[in-house]
């Protein structure tokens, strides 16, 4: 490319059969789900911003590009690889410290799958906070907002700090790196995907590993907030939480859940706002929703548990690596008020 040149991509919609509740439909998956209303443009492949409003016709879709240099990268959204999850953890390990990189396994395909605990915590028994993300690994953008909540963590906010005291956070911030790495969107995979593969025989190493490391935090009764990080579907324009049936919690879950999500709607505010209104996940749901990991960590938390999927809208102006970087910094202002002002371990009273 040159200087001012103009770019037209044209992009056509998938005609491979897609997959749906773990069966073959026989039909490509639906276009709106590949064609963001703005597409994702870097001129270094390193910062992201979004095109103009791309043109729809039918199934096809055109997105225009002015080039700056002599080359232009385009993506559905912007990427967030493995590579960049170890930036992360480096940059975090360098702030303070605290934030320390372990490696939570290896996947299938031999890779690391790496994970950062953080952590100043004096205390026996520190609250427990497990958040992954990317266990479908076509969202990207649930990775942006990890990103957004490590750097927060990591800062010298007092809030940020006080946390860090009293706590104990484990960040994955790629679950599937063998699908984010080979470009694969993993959803719905054969036979299922990281997000149904939370029982007692999991498939994948990175599932297997996770659970080892909750079930741990359970028994020592301290698996208090486990948040998973997705995005969800082209027409959700907000922000919203996915949760498990009620009738599953202990009445201080219950209390738990209530008060925390009450806090993440004050918080989570802009330039994506949390829509007030809860989903619940359930047999109407996916056939395989008792082996989604908010559910397992349900089953196989503590009487205070509190788990919760934050889906976080990619198809809007604001999902963009600064906007999702908001959402995790505010995400970590509602978690770090949540154990300043509630303890989730105290019991109701009779």
């Amino acid at each position: 490319t040159t200087p001012g040149e103009k770019l037209i991509l044209d992009l056509a919609g998938s005609d491979q059969p897609a997959r749906n509740n773990g069966k073959d439909t026989g039909k490509p998956l639906a276009s709106n789900w590949t064609m963001p209303g703005r597409a994702a443009f870097s001129t270094d492949g390193k910062t992201w911003q979004q095109t103009e409003p791309g043109h729809r016709a039918g199934d096809r879709m055109t997105y225009e590009v002015v080039a700056e240099g002599d080359s232009v990268f385009v993506a559905w959204g912007p990427p967030f690889t493995v590579r960049n999850a170890e930036e992360l953890i480096a940059a975090a390990g360098k702030t303070t410290p605290a934030a320390r990189r372990f490696e939570l396994c290896r996947s299938r395909a031999g890779r690391s799958v790496p994970g950062l605990r953080i952590s100043e915590s004096t205390d026996g028994k520190p609250f427990g906070i497990w958040i992954d993300a990317r266990q479908h690994a076509w969202e990207s953008g649930s990775s942006w907002v990890a990103q957004g909540l490590v750097e927060w963590l990591v800062s010298a906010d007092a809030a940020a700090a006080g946390l860090r005291q009293h706590a104990e956070i484990v960040v994955v911030p790629v679950m599937d790196v063998d699908n984010v790495e080979t470009g694969n969107g993993g959803k719905e995979a054969d036979p299922h995907d990281h997000n149904r593969d939370w029982n007692d025989t999991p498939v994948y190493p990175e599932v297997m590993a996770a659970q080892t490391r909750l079930r741990q935090l359970a028994t020592e009764e301290r698996l208090d907030l486990f948040v998973n990080l997705h995005n969800p579907a082209p027409s959700d324009m907000q922000p919203f939480f996915f949760c498990g049936p009620a009738e599953f919690l202990s009445s201080l879950a219950q209390r738990n859940r209530a008060t925390f999500l009450s806090l993440a709607r004050g918080h989570i505010t802009t330039p994506l706002a949390l829509d007030p209104k809860t989903r619940e996940t359930g047999p109407n749901y996916h056939p395989l929703w008792r082996q989604i990991s908010g559910q397992w960590v349900t089953d196989h938390g503590n009487p205070q548990t509190v788990s919760a999927c934050l889906e976080t809208s990619w198809n809007t102006p604001f999902s963009t690596t600064d906007g999702y970087r908001a959402v995790g910094r505010q995400l970590g202002e509602a978690i770090a008020e949540y154990f300043r002002t509630h303890n989730p371990r105290s019991p109701i009273p009779p």
